[in-house]
């Protein structure tokens, strides 16, 4: 099991959940983003860095990705393709994208994106706030423990 994350807008507080979890529990961790990143050195981190582009990174993540690996992501046309690989994903705030539940949250990703291309105002997400970080800490703890059993 490897974890990798949609780093581009990744916030660096997930960032440091993600770090901490990869190195206590010896798990493979690779950020792959457009940009340089900084990350601490330990053998179980590291990075990929990719071309500009519209969804390079997340291309690079589907190649990469195998089934039962784990994806750090907000965006989810590419949880959805992970799913399909029988990977799992998990967005910044905790929720676990599964064969269950991503064909909705698509369905409903996309009826807000033509809402917004046609010039109704959507909004976007709040800010992530403390609430936001234990809840993905704990999915994220919840689900390396459920995988330690297995």
């Amino acid at each position: 099991m490897h974890i990798y994350a949609d780093a581009d807008a990744l916030p660096n507080a997930i960032k440091e959940i993600l770090f901490r979890a990869a190195m206590r529990r010896h798990i493979g961790l690779t950020l792959v983003a457009n940009k340089t990143l900084y990350i601490p050195e330990s053998e179980y981190i590291a990075t990929i860095r990719v071309g500009q582009g519209f969804d390079v990174v997340d291309a690079a993540i589907v190649e990469l990705v195998q089934s039962g690996d784990l994806v750090i992501t907000a965006d989810i046309p590419l949880a959805a393709k992970v799913v399909e690989k029988d990977a799992h994903a998990l967005n910044p705030r905790g929720e676990l994208y599964t064969k269950d539940n991503i064909q909705s949250r698509l369905t409903m990703r996309n009826l807000l994106y033509e809402l917004r291309d046609s010039g109704v105002v959507t909004g976007g997400p709040a800010p992530l706030n403390n609430r936001d970080r234990e809840a993905f800490a704990n999915q994220l703890d919840i689900f390396l423990t459920r995988l330690g059993k297995e």
